[in-house]
């Protein structure tokens, strides 16, 4: 009897610590005329969920518009001067005067269809890619297939590899500079060599720019924009509502991608 008790305490225990975990879960609902969306917000993105969870439980998004509509894209709002813009201004350039720096756990996180993520200012100007302070937008995306899919990773794997290349151009900088002013041709071609090489033997291995078989599966199955992984922070995704996206994305736009008809949103803490 006493070890039935111990028993029973032990699974009410872990019972109540999972519900605490479950409470514990960061929630918040986006509501507009088409429906409310519930979005998990990641632990492993804290920047990003702690600064989202702020401007929320300031009421910062409510009212504000979702400006920016792309059918089989992405839906994006959270821009402050949308708030009462009158019809036909552009939208899209407003902030919060900062910035959070990029939070990418790839390939954990991933723009399957439902992930929400930060917007943000091009490499151009923001090599770091960091994310903006309020504007954020939710994948509709669209389906893959196989022959797509690898297509994708092969230039995933190009990506990487001229990413890594650049890498060691930066760690070898000086030597570059100094055979460059003493016109070292030879020295410049030799070296070249040497880190081609060395990208190419450390991506001989070519499984490590392989999608998980989760990832690709989502990807085919419900859809996304792959093409933007590793790109732009992923900080959560809608749990419930998915056709709520689907709704807002099939609005008509003006030019700019705006909704003809303004959709405004509520968003608060669920």
């Amino acid at each position: 009897m006493r070890k039935k008790l111990i028993l029973f305490i032990a699974m009410f225990m872990a019972s109540i610590m999972g519900m605490e975990a479950k409470e514990k879960e960061n929630l918040v609902k986006i509501e507009c005329e088409y429906g409310t969306m519930i979005v998990r917000l990641y632990d492993d993105t804290p920047q990003h969920r702690d600064n989202f969870l702020k401007l929320v439980k300031e009421g910062f998004y409510n009212d504000l518009l979702f400006h920016r509509v792309i059918k089989d894209f992405m839906v994006q709002g959270g821009d402050p001067d949308s708030k009462g813009a009158p019809a036909g201004k552009q939208l899209g350039a407003g902030d919060v005067g900062y910035t959070v720096p990029a939070e990418f756990v790839y390939p954990t996180h991933y723009h399957k269809k439902g992930a929400l993520a930060a917007a943000r200012q091009g490499d151009q100007v923001n090599p770091e890619k960091r994310s903006s302070g309020c504007q954020f937008y939710i994948v509709q995306g669209k389906k893959y297939n196989e022959n797509e899919l690898n297509q994708m990773e092969r230039a995933l794997g190009q990506k990487a590899m001229q990413a890594r290349f650049d890498q060691l151009v930066q760690e070898n900088k000086d030597s570059i500079k100094a055979m460059r002013i003493n016109r070292d041709q030879a020295g410049l071609q030799a070296l070249q060599d040497k880190l081609v090489k060395t990208v190419e033997t450390e991506f001989k291995d070519k499984q490590s720019v392989k999608m998980p078989e989760q990832m690709r599966k989502d990807y085919m199955e419900i859809g996304g924009t792959p093409f933007l992984d590793n790109e732009y922070t992923v900080f959560g995704e809608v749990v419930e509502g998915l056709d709520v996206i689907d709704k807002i994305a099939a609005v008509e736009t003006n030019p700019g991608d705006r909704p003809k008809t303004d959709i405004k949103m509520k968003v608060k803490m669920k």
